[in-house]
C-alpha cells in the first residue's frame, strides 16, 4: 500500500509483526533514527503520544491559522568541522535530511538579515540586524560598534577554536564506551580533544575577557534562546557553534514543518514498519536478563504490551530513566546519579497569534526579532525568576526576552494555503513554579485563574512585540497561549522545557559524556534526542544518525560523508564535462 505520508491513530491491529525495533518518540532524533534502520531494512515501529507525529516538528491548525510550535528556522552550517573540509560546499546536515526524506523536503531561505537584534535603553532602542555569512556579520558588527574591531575579530577567533573542538566530542559518542572510559581514565582524552578543556569556559566568561561594552556583549550571545541557556550557565562553545551555524543562510521548510515527518513516513512505512500516534507509552519492558525488550503502552481499553529486540527512545534522558525504565534497573546502573548534575532547561512560553492580513500588507519580512528590555542577559533572566506570576503579570515589569517569529512571511507556499492571513509566535521563558499548581489538571480544563494568568502575560507581551510593529495593532484575529504546562502534554517535557536538558557546562562535562550516549549499559536500550548531542533541529538530526550506527554497529557518519563526497565529486566532473 501506498503511504500517504500521515501517521496513524494506534490501534494493535497496526502494529506490524516481527519488528526490529520499536522508537519511543517521534521527534527529529526518533524519526531519523527510525528512517536511517529502515533504509537498511529494519521494521520499525514509532510511538508519539501526541495526536500528531513530529515532536517540535509538528504543526497545528485553528480557526483558519496554521502554527509551527518548534521550528522556527534551522542553518546549513555543519556543526562538526572534519565534515566541511571533507565536503566542502556541501553539510552533513543537509545530506542527512535529504536521505530521510527521499530528496522531498524542500527549504526557503530567509532574508540575509535572518535576525534582528533590538535592545531597549529607556526610549532609545539599539537594533542590530544578523547577516547570514559571516564578512556582512563583522562589518554589520563593526558599523554599530566602530571602536570595538579587536573584540569582534577576537569573538569569531575564539568561535573557530571552540568549534573546532567538536569532532572529539562527536567521536567520544560514537567509540565503544569501554574505550572512552579507558580514555577518560588514563587522562589520554584530553590530549586527543581540547573539547572539555574549551567547554570549560562560560560564554560570560569569554565576553568579558574581550569587552568591556555591555551592548556588544549582549548582541554577541542574543540568541542564547536557541538553546535556552544564558551566558553565565553556558560553555561558550554553544554559543559560538550557534553563530556559526547561520553564516551560510537561515532555512525554513517549505510548506510548514509539518512537511519534515510527512516526507520521512513514508521511508519508514516502505520497510514494513509504522508510525503510531495517540500511544502514550508508559513503561520500557526489561526482561529478567536484564535487557530492554519492549515497551507497554497505555490505551483506555487496556494496557498493551510490544515487543522487539531494540528498544530506542527519543523521549528525553529525564523521561527515559525517570518514568520509563523501572527504577531498580536504572540505579543498578548507577544511571539516577546522573540528575545530581544535569536537569531540564528553562520553561518556556508561547503565544501565538494569527493576523489578518498578508505578510506584504503588514509589512512582515523572513526574519525573526529578538526583543530585549536591556542589555544584560543574565540579570534579566535571574531578576525575571525572583518574581512571582503576578508580580510578572504587571505592566512595568520587564520581560527578559521575546523572540518574535512571523512563519508566514518564511514559507512561499503560505498565502495559497492561508490567503489574506498572517501569523505571529513569540516564545519567552519562564519558571515552571509559576504554574506547577495547576500541573495535576486536565488540558483546557484548569480553571479561570490560570487561564487569567496566561492570558495577562501573552497580552503584556503582544504589546511589547506592537511596539516595535506598531502596523500590527487591531489586525489580531485569533490568540492561543501555550504554557510550560502546555509544553508537558503536548511535547512530553517533565518541566516544560524545549530543548531537553539544560545546556550547561557540566551536561558537557566528562563524567556526564559517558551517559548521554547513544548506547546505554541496559542491553537493547539506546538513546536518541536532543539530550544525545546538542539542543535544536540540526542537534536532534546528528543524534539519530548516531543512534541508528550504534544501533546498526556501523559508523554510519563515515558512510554518509563518503556518499556526499562522490555525490559532490560526480557532480562536479559532470559540471567540467558541461564546460
Amino acid at each position: 500500500m501506498a503511504s500517504s505520508g500521515k501517521s496513524s491513530g494506534f490501534t494493535t491491529k497496526k502494529v506490524p509483526d516481527d519488528l526490529d525495533a520499536i522508537v519511543v518518540g517521534s521527534g527529529i532524533g526518533g524519526l531519523c533514527t527510525a528512517a536511517l534502520l529502515a533504509k537498511t531494512g529494519k521494521k520499525v515501529l514509532v510511538l508519539e503520544q501526541h495526536d500528531q507525529a513530529g515532536g517540535c516538528c509538528h504543526t497545528y491548525v485553528d480557526k483558519g491559522f496554521e502554527f509551527d510550535v518548534g521550528i522556527h528556522y534551522t542553518g546549513k552550517q555543519n556543526c562538526v568541522r572534519t565534515w566541511q573540509k571533507v565536503l566542502k560546499g556541501g553539510t552533513v546536515n543537509q545530506a542527512l535530511v535529504q536521505q530521510i526524506t527521499e530528496g522531498q523536503l524542500q527549504w526557503a531561505e530567509l532574508d540575509k538579515s535572518f535576525d534582528i537584534v533590538m535592545i531597549q535603553h529607556g526610549e532609545k532602542r539599539l537594533e542590530v540586524p544578523i547577516k547570514s555569512s559571516r564578512e556582512e556579520h563583522k562589518k554589520t558588527l563593526l558599523e554599530h560598534f566602530p571602536n570595538e574591531g579587536k573584540a569582534i575579530d577576537e569573538f569569531f577567533r575564539i568561535c573557530d577554536v571552540h568549534t573546532g573542538t567538536l569532532d572529539g566530542f562527536i567521536f567520544m559518542k560514537i567509540l565503544p564506551l569501554w574505550l572512552v572510559k579507558l580514555l577518560i581514565g588514563t587522562g589520554l582524552v584530553n590530549r586527543l580533544t581540547s573539547f572539555f578543556s574549551v567547554m570549560s569556559q562560560s560564554t560570560r566568561d569569554v565576553l568579558d575577557s574581550i569587552t568591556d561594552n555591555q551592548d556588544l556583549k549582549a548582541v554577541l550571545s542574543y540568541n542564547y534562546g536557541d538553546f535556552g541557556s544564558p551566558p553565565k550557565d553556558s560553555g561558550f562553545l554553544m554559543q559560538g557553534m550557534t553563530v556559526l551555524h547561520f553564516h551560510e543562510g537561515a532555512y525554513y521548510p517549505k510548506g510548514g514543518a509539518s512537511e519534515i515527518a510527512f516526507h520521512i513516513i513514508p521511508v519508514i512505512e516502505r520497510a514494513g514498519g509504522a508510525v503510531l500516534v495517540a500511544a502514550p507509552v508508559t513503561q520500557i519492558l526489561i526482561d529478567s536478563d536484564g535487557k530492554a525488550c519492549g515497551v507497554r503502552v497505555h490505551k483506555s481499553s487496556g494496557d498493551v504490551d510490544i515487543h522487539a529486540p531494540v528498544v530506542v527512545s527519543a523521549a528525553g534522558v529525564c523521561n527515559t530513566y525517570q518514568k520509563l525504565v523501572p527504577q531498580p534497573v536504572v540505579s543498578s546502573h548507577g544511571l539516577d546519579d546522573m540528575f545530581h548534575h544535569v536537569s531540564p532547561g528553562l520553561g518556556a512560553f508561547s503565544v501565538f497569534v494569527g493576523l489578518t492580513g498578508t505578510s506584504q500588507e503588514l509589512g512582515l519580512k523572513a526574519h525573526n526579532a529578538w526583543m530585549f528590555p536591556g542589555n544584560d542577559h543574565d540579570k534579566l533572566i535571574e531578576d525575571y525568576s525572583r518574581l512571582t506570576v503576578q508580580e510578572a503579570c504587571e505592566e512595568g515589569t520587564k520581560t527578559p526576552v521575546l523572540f518574535v517569529s512571523f512563519p508566514s512571511a518564511k514559507d512561499p507556499t503560505w498565502n495559497a494555503r492561508y490567503p489574506g492571513k498572517s501569523t505571529c509566535i513569540i516564545i519567552s521563558f519562564t519558571p515552571y513554579e509559576w504554574f506547577s499548581e495547576w500541573q495535576e489538571g486536565r488540558v483546557k480544563h484548569r480553571g479561570e485563574e490560570y487561564e487569567s494568568i496566561k492570558n495577562r502575560l501573552a497580552q503584556k507581551m503582544w504589546r511589547q512585540v506592537c511596539q516595535q510593529y506598531p502596523q500590527l495593532q487591531g489586525k489580531v484575529e485569533y490568540m492561543d497561549v501555550g504554557t510550560p504546562l502546555s509544553n508537558n502534554y503536548y511535547l512530553g517535557s517533565t518541566r516544560g522545557e524545549i530543548y531537553g536538558l539544560d545546556h550547561t557546562r557540566e551536561r558537557f562535562s566528562l563524567d556526564i559524556l559517558t551517559k548521554l550516549r547513544p548506547d546505554t549499559p541496559i542491553p537493547g536500550l539506546y538513546l536518541t534526542g536532543q539530550d544525545i548531542v546538542t539542543a535544536g533541529f540540526a542537534g536532534a538530526l546528528v543524534s539519530g544518525l548516531l543512534t541508528a550506527g550504534a544501533v546498526l554497529n556501523r559508523h554510519l557518519i563515515l558512510d554518509l560523508i563518503i556518499l556526499e563526497a562522490k555525490a559532490m565529486f560526480n557532480s562536479n566532473n559532470n559540471n567540467k564535462k558541461l564546460d
